[in-house]
């Protein structure tokens, strides 16, 4: 049996929670006590979904500039990276600073370590923060945080799903912008609220395995009305 190794643990901001990092073998693990596991690097098969089915939507734009809430093990800004030109920058929000320095040393190789690509640009803080402070300027955001409007580690992220969160998100996009929320189910009230900001919704249903396995994730791909 492979031995499961601890190699790093980090408080979460503003609870009483902290994620530890494992590794067996080639296989990494994030994990929060009490909750089990929040993802591993072999199972990432909706975060990647997240990244394509969003940029697909963006066109042939020569100069994109998209924000990635939430790094996780960096296959959702991986993916967005692969699908998006030269011209591209992609700015990745991280609340947790450990989970960037992780990322750069120990789980970065199975993403194919996207913090290395000269257009990544890494803001260490509150994704909310960002969408908050810079009206019109992405083409593109990327919610991955915690499981999803209903499925939540941090109160304050709360504030995102939220008509207030929602309606600054469409103010920080771009004419034509997408707003791409990954959640681990469906919530219609949460369909609702897109609507209700200003949003026309679509809803996709993706599976996190290859091959079509495993529990059925859920992303909405939002168009400013």
């Amino acid at each position: 049996m492979i031995p499961r190794i601890l190699l790093g643990s980090a408080p979460i901001p503003d609870t009483d929670k902290e994620m530890r990092l494992h590794q067996a073998g080639e296989l990494f693990s994030i994990t929060i006590p009490g909750r089990g596991e929040l993802m591993n690097s072999r199972v990432h098969g909706s975060e990647k979904a997240l990244a394509e089915l969003a940029c697909a939507r963006l066109g042939n734009r020569a100069a994109p500039r998209l924000l990635v809430g939430g790094l996780g093990m960096g296959f959702t800004l991986a993916a967005a990276l692969q699908v998006v030109g030269p011209g591209a920058e992609v700015v990745v929000a991280e609340l947790v600073p450990e989970v960037v320095e992780w990322n750069r040393t120990f789980m970065g190789g199975p993403a194919g370590h996207p913090l290395e690509d000269g257009r990544t640009i890494v803001h260490v803080g509150d994704v909310a923060e960002l969408i908050r402070l810079q009206p019109g300027g992405f083409d593109a955001i990327l919610l991955d945080v915690d499981n999803g409007p209903e499925g939540l580690v941090r109160r304050d992220n709360d504030w995102l799903y939220s008509a207030a969160g929602l309606e600054a998100a469409r103010v920080a996009l771009r004419p034509h912008g997408v707003l791409a929320v990954w959640s681990a189910s469906p919530d219609r009230r949460f369909s609702r609220r897109l609507q209700q900001a200003g949003f026309a919704v679509e809803e996709a249903v993706v599976r996190p395995h290859r091959a079509g396995k495993g529990p059925r994730h859920h992303i909405w791909l939002c168009a400013a009305v």
